[in-house]
C-alpha cells in the first residue's frame, strides 16, 4: 500500500526505529526490496534519483510501475523523490503520484534554502504529499557520480527556524556521513544529533548510511534519526552477485532468471541486514 513519508516516519521516532530509503532504479531492484520488506514486516522507502528519472520514460518505468505494484504488498510503502534540485522536477514527480518529495536547497545559503523548501511544501501538502529537506550538507560522491562536494555539518541553532518557517515534515541532518563509498570510517556526531533532536519537532534523516558502522547508526537512532538512506550497499552487493553470474553461467543464452538469481540474492541478503540493523522489522 502506498503512503506518504510522513506515515512511517513518525511512527519511527515515537518507537525509536528508523525506516530504510533504498534508491532502486529496475524491477530487479524494486521486486527484490519489496519482497524482502514484506517478508521481515518492514515499511519501506522506495526513492528515485533525478538521472534516472530523466532517462527516456524514466518517470513511466519508475514512477508508475511501483505505484502498480505497491498495493500487492501488505506494508507500507513510500514512493519518493530523492535529492531534487528544482521545483521542475517536484512538479513532475507530483504529476506522476509521489507520495513524497525531497527538496535539497543545502547547498544555497539558509534564506534561500527556505525560501526553496517553501515553495515546495506549498505544492505539495495540499495534495497529501510529505516533503523532506535538507539542513546542513552531506557532501562525498554525488548520486550523479561526480566528486567534489565537501559536507556542512547542521547547525542546531538553525533547526527549530527552518521547520517554523518551511512546514517540513521530515529534516535531513548532516553529522558526519558522506554519500558514496567511504575511503575511510566515519565518525557520526552524535551530540549535535542530540542537540538537533531536542529542538526538532519532526523526524530526522540519515544520508550516506551505506558502510556506516553499525553501531554507530543504532545510537544515531537512539537520538531521532526515523529514515537512513541507503544505495552503496546495494550496488556493492549487485556487483558481487554479477561477477558470481558471470563465473557460473556457461551457456551462450542463460535464461535471465538465472543470469539474474545471484544479482538478487546479494541484494536480498544486504536489504535484510539493514533492515535488521535499523529496526524496522516486525513493526507492520
Amino acid at each position: 500500500m502506498l503512503v506518504s513519508l510522513k506515515e512511517v516516519v513518525e511512527d519511527a521516532r515515537a518507537k525509536q526505529y528508523a525506516v530504510p530509503a533504498f534508491d532502486c532504479i529496475n524491477d530487479v531492484m524494486v521486486r527484490t526490496i519489496l519482497d524482502k520488506a514484506e517478508q521481515q514486516r518492514s515499511p519501506v522507502i522506495l526513492m528515485c534519483l533525478e538521472h534516472n528519472l530523466k532517462e527516456p520514460k524514466g518517470f513511466v518505468y519508475l514512477a508508475e510501475y511501483i505505484k502498480a505494484v505497491a498495493p500487492f504488498y501488505d506494508i507500507p510503502v513510500v514512493l519518493h523523490l530523492d535529492h531534487a534540485m528544482d521545483v521542475e522536477l517536484v512538479e513532475e514527480a507530483i504529476k506522476f503520484g509521489f507520495s513524497s518529495v525531497m527538496i535539497d536547497g543545502s547547498s544555497l545559503p539558509f534564506q534561500d534554502n527556505i525560501a526553496l523548501t517553501k515553495r515546495v511544501t506549498d505544492l505539495a501538502h495540499p495534495r497529501g504529499i510529505s516533503v523532506e529537506a535538507e539542513l546542513g550538507h552531506v557532501g562525498g560522491a554525488e548520486l550523479g557520480g561526480g566528486y567534489g562536494s565537501d559536507s556542512k555539518l547542521t547547525e542546531p541553532s538553525q533547526v527549530e527556524a527552518f521547520i517554523e518557517k518551511t512546514n517540513v515534515d521530515a529534516l535531513a541532518v548532516s553529522i558526519g556521513t558522506f554519500h558514496g563509498v567511504y575511503q575511510a570510517e566515519p565518525f557520526l556526531n552524535i551530540e549535535r544529533t542530540k542537540e538537533i533532536n531536542k529542538v526538532s519537532k519532526v523526524p530526522l534523516v540519515l544520508h550516506g548510511g551505506s558502510g556506516t558502522p553499525p553501531d554507530q547508526v543504532q545510537k544515531a537512532i537512539e537520538n531521532g534519526i526515523s529514515k537512513v538512506n541507503l544505495y552503496a550497499d546495494c550496488r556493492i552487493a549487485m556487483t558481487k552477485g554479477l561477477k558470481e553470474s558471470a563465473k557460473q553461467i556457461r551457456r551462450m543464452d542463460p535464461l535471465p532468471e538465472a543470469l539474474f538469481a545471484p544479482v538478487k540474492e546479494h541484494l536480498a541478503h544486504v536489504v535484510e541486514e539493514k533492515i535488521r540493523l535499523l529496526r524496522s522489522n516486525n513493526r507492520v
